[in-house]
């Protein structure tokens, strides 16, 4: 509930409530509610609801909405208003998408839906919901250059390619997971027959469209949520830390049909709540893969209801939304924020180093190593004994505006592995080579927490990474050992420990570092 303000003059409840915004996205699978509040400067989640009400499901051959299907969503709506009615009507956003856009009977439930929420229901276009799934996408994951997101819904599909906030080009299709689980897997069987011909008809659908994003060059693609949802927490569950892959979703595939209907259907890390239409969802995941020749895919850590509610914030700050997703665990957990920074500093100067002269930097290997070292010392509130561990396991249980989950699952493990022995063993479940750039990722961190251990911006040696295949060299000031003696001695340790771990590291010096690499001592 809100805060006692009676006592606070002028300042009402009214205008205390005004800090909170609620977005409802009534789907053709799921009716989704968020309410958030917005407070310095950061958009907090307060409340999240979610109802599988498959509208889509209630559909037959001539688009008429059955009275069944209706009866169900009206239901979630009656639960979604005693919610809604404590949110400033200008606050509050709620849209319809691709089944009362089909249905030729919607106003039956549009009409008595918008009595129950006292506020207007906005039935969108395909477009629009496109474009606002890529601005909820683009304010909650840091988009790189060109980003392709795919968001495959109960009964359409949007395809969108742009940049930063902004969508280039987009598309809705008439596809989705539970209109295909109704045309394409009747009474829930799941053959190979019935599989080919969702996959097929998901190849068709998308013929029309599929040119101008083959045109664009993108630099990822981002999954919002749904069906590519569902196969990264099958992965994950699974022990496979990856990105989504066609060669995942072919074993998954494979899996469904040899388990011959849906409701037999068992496989780890899949939610009950998924099960009934996930071989249709991967039907037309595949179907996309190939189609627009996608190489792996990640999860975008929001979709429609993120960019309706950030679409009503004409006025929050346009700013580095990775950035203010570290502020904010940076302020709530207490970190100190100097040493934060310039522990990121130092990584992403040791890692620009790394990435000349190496070949692992494929991936956003400054992003993630500089973000590890910037959240750092995360557990140090709960105890400094172990406070690596206790990093991980916060890491593990809170979203990092900006990341999707699998970078987050990167962050965490790097700072679990930030001091003490190394155990490798940590990045088994990585693809080898997710393996190999956190590796290097993780050799830079520690080096770099050993520089800034002093806490001063002063009392940082100034050096150089010199990397020779599997071989690096830092190379420091000859005066080391009399100025930074403490500093020295973990290096020689860090050394040590990284030789422990399979990986080769020296030590050089040198009596000017702007003269390029003249060893006049070398140790391990």
């Amino acid at each position: 509930m809100f805060a006692d303000v009676s006592n606070r003059g002028e300042l009402s409840n009214t205008s205390l409530q005004d800090e909170y915004y609620a977005a409802v996205d009534l789907g053709s699978n799921s009716f989704h509610m968020v309410i958030v509040r917005v407070l310095a400067g950061s958009v907090q989640i307060v409340s999240k609801n979610k109802h599988k009400v498959r509208l889509a499901a209630g559909l037959d051959d001539d688009n008429l909405l059955s009275q069944e299907a209706i009866d169900r969503g009206l239901t979630c709506i009656r639960s979604f208003a005693e919610k809604l009615q404590d949110i400033p009507s200008n606050n509050l956003k709620i849209v319809a998408t691709a089944t009362l856009r089909l249905a030729t009977n919607a106003n039956e439930f549009i009409a008595p839906a918008e009595e129950i929420l006292k506020h207007k229901l906005q039935v969108i276009s395909g477009e629009e919901e496109a474009r606002q799934i890529f601005l909820g996408v683009a304010y909650t994951s840091a988009n790189r250059g060109n980003t392709l997101v795919i968001d495959i819904g109960g009964a359409s599909t949007e395809i969108i390619i742009g940049r930063d906030l902004q969508a280039v080009h987009l598309t809705s299709i008439n596809m989705g997971c539970v209109t295909y689980m109704e045309n394409y897997f009747p009474d829930g069987e799941l053959s190979e027959d019935n599989f080919n011909n969702a996959y097929q008809a998901a190849k068709l659908a998308l013929k029309p469209f599929i040119n101008p994003f083959l045109c664009f060059d993108w630099e990822q693609c981002l999954g919002a949520s749904g069906t590519p949802q569902a196969v990264t927490q099958i992965l994950v569950k699974q022990g496979i830390n990856d990105a989504i892959k066609l060669k995942y979703l072919y074993q998954l595939r494979d899996t469904c049909i040899s388990q011959s209907h849906v409701a037999h259907l068992t496989i780890d890390g899949l939610p009950a709540s998924r099960q009934a239409i996930f071989p249709s969802g991967l039907a037309i995941l595949i179907a996309i893969f190939e189609t627009l020749e996608i190489k792996n895919m990640q999860i975008a850590g929001g979709a429609l209801r993120e960019g309706i509610i950030y679409g009503m914030l004409d006025n929050y700050q346009k700013s580095d939304r990775r950035q203010q997703g570290i502020n904010q665990l940076i302020s709530k957990f207490h970190i100190d924020p100097t040493q934060s920074k310039r522990a990121s500093l130092i990584v992403r100067k040791l890692c620009i180093q790394m990435c000349e002269q190496t070949t692992v930097c494929d991936y956003d290997t400054q992003g993630i190593a500089s973000t590890a070292a910037a959240l750092h010392e995360i557990g140090l509130h709960i105890g400094y004994k172990s406070y690596h561990e206790h990093g991980a396991y916060l890491l593990n249980h809170v979203e990092i505006t900006g990341y999707t989950s699998l970078q987050r699952m990167m962050v965490r493990d790097l700072v679990s592995m930030q001091r003490l022995p190394i155990d490798v063993s940590t990045l088994a479940n990585y693809s080898q080579d997710l393996q190999i750039m956190l590796i290097s990722c993780l050799r830079v961190l520690r080096l770099s927490i050993i520089l800034v251990g002093r806490r001063k911006d002063d009392a940082i040696p100034e050096v150089k990474l010199q990397v020779e295949k599997d071989h690096w060299y830092l190379v420091l000031p000859a005066d080391i050992k009399n100025k930074y003696p403490l500093i020295h001695t973990e290096l020689v340790h860090e050394c040590w420990l990284q030789h422990k771990a399979g990986w080769k590291l020296t030590l050089t010096m040198q009596t000017d570092l702007s003269e390029g690499i003249s060893v006049v001592n070398a140790s391990v």
